[in-house]
């Protein structure tokens, strides 16, 4: 009897013994579900916050998109790039320090670019632009370095395996068998899975423009970020001409809705390749298997309108790599064939993600090898392939899809287009940004007329704004343990701006410490004191005000203080709504020069009020940066005696004496002068820098 009670109490210990090995005791803190660079930064900060983690990733590489293809980092102002975030690029600077790491180009031929800038304390070096794996290499460093335990591969069980208790999660179960309790969660993955599942507020889509009262939101018919396409009709039948043919592949019949409704489409995925040119280093595009030319045949109609643009440059990477991304109106994103992608089935978004791979592949072995396509195209392009030192395992492929844009909570803050235009104020900061309110195309259709487009792709240019802690936390009444630093509470268009990698790592740096300090104190995340996580993130080099120059240049422009006369520079001007801030032509001056990005004809112009000295006779002199894409034809309006002057400008030509051109002299009866610039009927990029008034002698 005895020997059976121990016979049975030890079969039943190695059955508890096996369920241990499947199940992790409740002796962590926070977990993070998601490998993203969102998802290690917040791991990190939890350690370093004295408290225990685990990070939980579906993925099998650390970094997400960062990682992923992604190396030229889409930055905006650099200098509001704070934390650990500012740390990691500083740690791609220290892998490239190294000689060993510049196998395939010498670093002088790569030169400066993506060296960066100072750091705000100035002790940081850093780089902004890296290969993918130098990327990972660093993620992986982190993970090592503050000992994380680090679980990969393990995918949510998504319908039953987050356990609610009071409007806290309790533990999360993968769908291995894998269960984690702790009494903080982080959701860093790019699809919102962990707060979908926790019965939190989100949304898919794009909201109307009437939800928060915004321009940019909602479809946006007519608004052509590359309209110099569609100058050009593009037949999208098979037969041209005749509907009843058919469409051609990747066009939509459906009806595209009106300006501004909401609708339930996502903007386009893609993977960013990592590509080269050196033959040493080169893979020629493979074909992929259920390679269909026809799937290319708008393109041939797009290539007949004399458009290169997607197929004539590439960022640059060091060691003579890419970081390719889309560019123009048929390019590598997937436009339509993601709209269910966010709230999918693991093997639903396994087919999507296969047919973006397969789409994508088949796009570049077309352009490489097809008789049809152009010569100067399919000569340039067979120059390149992919780069067989990165994502080995992988064939070669990134391993993560450009999830642009997913779910999105509807949490205790929401941010919009006005927080990000500093139209509104942002309460309780944890982070700020600073890119274009960015939204690639969304759909292709068949317009009115019968010629095809795109909608959706839009950008509109920002100042560095605040992130609102409001937007990592959901709902009191919904989850009380939870914070999501990718998936924020915004809408589509302020989206657009915020989902930018070094912002995720930002929030994900912030939301850790706003988890940890929940613990601390024995409160919910709503309840975290504001002061306290403030303190907090600025002591660990978080920016949360910023009232520097608008956009902070990789090279350096023409100083004001250094020109003779009168100089007013676009940046006095304040927010210049809609105009792009850039500084990668050289010859500006101050920190950079606007441009209208080619887009919004006759809706954008900027007016210069500058106090004069005195009245009198003044030669007006405009900068700007020239070049092959500039319009010939921009309309200056100078406000002067006699009533207003038009000047038309052709910023193709470099300027006559330096960076200025002259405009003529006017004379001025009061000591106030008011010049225009606009981008009505201009036939290419709108450049507004700065202007210079120079006091003639017949005026004294």
């Amino acid at each position: 009897m005895m020997m059976r009670f121990f016979l049975a109490l030890l079969a039943l210990m190695l059955l508890y013994a096996d369920c241990d090995s499947r199940v992790l005791a409740n002796n962590v803190d926070v977990v993070v579900y998601g490998g993203t660079s969102a998802g290690v930064m917040a791991a990190v900060q939890t350690k370093k916050m004295g408290k225990s983690v685990v990070l939980v990733c579906p993925e099998k590489h650390l970094g997400g998109l960062t990682s992923g293809g992604l190396g030229f980092t889409d930055t905006g102002n650099k200098a509001v790039i704070g934390g650990l975030a500012r740390e990691f690029y500083h740690r791609i600077w220290e892998k490239y320090q190294d000689p060993a790491a510049w196998k395939w180009q010498a670093r002088e031929s790569y030169g400066n670019r993506g060296q960066g800038t100072p750091a705000i304390d100035g002790d940081l070096k850093t780089q902004w632009i890296f290969e993918p794996h130098v990327a990972e290499q660093v993620f992986e460093d982190l993970v090592r370095e503050f000992d994380i335990p680090t679980y990969r591969d393990e995918w949510l069980d998504r319908e039953s395996g987050v356990l609610i208790t009071q409007r806290r999660i309790a533990s999360v179960r993968m769908l291995s068998g894998l269960e984690f309790r702790a009494d903080m969660f982080i959701d860093a993955t790019y699809e919102g899975d962990l707060m979908a599942a926790a019965g939190v507020s989100y949304h898919v889509g794009r909201e109307s423009t009437a939800t928060y009262g915004e321009k940019w939101n909602g479809i946006q018919l007519g608004v052509l970020h590359h309209g110099h396409w569609f100058k050009k009709p593009v037949d999208p039948y098979v037969v041209p001409g005749d509907p009843s043919s058919g469409l051609l592949p990747r066009i939509s019949g459906e009806d595209p809705g009106k300006k501004g409704e909401g609708d339930h489409r996502v903007q386009a995925y893609c993977f960013r390749m990592c590509l080269t040119d050196d033959p040493r280093n080169r893979r020629p595009f493979p074909k992929p298997e259920g390679y269909d030319a026809f799937q290319y045949e708008l393109l041939l109609r797009v290539f007949e309108t004399g458009w290169r643009e997607g197929f004539e440059k590439f960022d640059a990477i060091p060691n003579r790599k890419t970081d390719t991304n889309n560019h123009g109106p048929f390019s590598t994103d997937n436009i339509g064939f993601n709209y269910d992608y966010p709230e999918a089935s693991y093997q639903r978004r396994q087919e999507i993600i296969e047919e973006h791979a397969q789409y994508q592949q088949g796009l570049m072995y077309f352009v490489a090898n097809d008789p049809r396509v152009p010569e100067d195209v399919r000569q340039h392009m067979s120059q390149w392939g992919l780069a067989r030192d990165e994502f080995i395992d992988n064939d070669n492929w990134p391993h993560q899809i450009y999830v642009r844009e997913a779910r999105r909570m509807i949490g205790d803050y929401v941010m919009t287009e006005h927080h990000c235009l500093g139209t509104q104020q942002t309460p309780r900061p944890v982070g700020m940004g600073s890119y274009t309110m960015d939204s690639h195309n969304v759909q292709r259709y068949v317009k009115d007329d019968g010629f095809v487009q795109n909608e959706g792709d839009i950008g509109v240019a920002v100042a560095p704004y605040k992130i609102s802690y409001g937007t990592l936390i959901p709902k009191r009444e919904e989850c009380e343990n939870l914070l999501v630093p990718v998936c924020v509470s915004s809408s589509h268009i302020a989206f657009g701006s915020i989902r930018m990698e070094p912002v995720f790592m930002i929030l994900g740096q912030s939301a850790a410490t706003a988890g940890v300090l929940a613990l601390e104190s024995n409160s919910s995340v709503q309840d975290v004191d504001y002061q306290q996580l403030r303190k907090r993130l600025e002591a660990d080099g978080q920016v949360l005000d910023y009232s520097g120059p608008l956009h902070q240049s990789t090279q350096a422009g023409i100083d004001p203080k250094t020109l003779s006369g009168l100089v007013v520079d676009c940046e006095e001007q304040g927010r210049l709504q809609g105009w792009v801030p850039s500084s990668s032509a050289s010859g500006f001056v101050g920190s950079c020069y606007f441009h209208d990005d080619n887009v919004g004809k006759g809706d954008k112009q900027v007016e210069f009020q500058v106090s004069l000295p005195a009245a009198g006779i003044y030669e007006v002199r405009m900068s700007y940066t020239a070049s092959s894409n500039r319009a010939t034809n921009v309309p200056v309006i100078v406000v002067a005696r006699g009533g207003p002057r038009t000047i038309r400008v052709n910023q193709k030509l470099p300027p006559s004496d330096g960076a200025f051109e002259s405009l003529g002299k006017f004379e001025f009866e009061q000591a106030q002068a008011s010049i225009i610039v606009s981008n009505e009927d201009t036939d290419g990029h709108v450049i507004v820098d700065a202007f210079q008034l120079l006091r003639t002698d017949d005026s004294r």
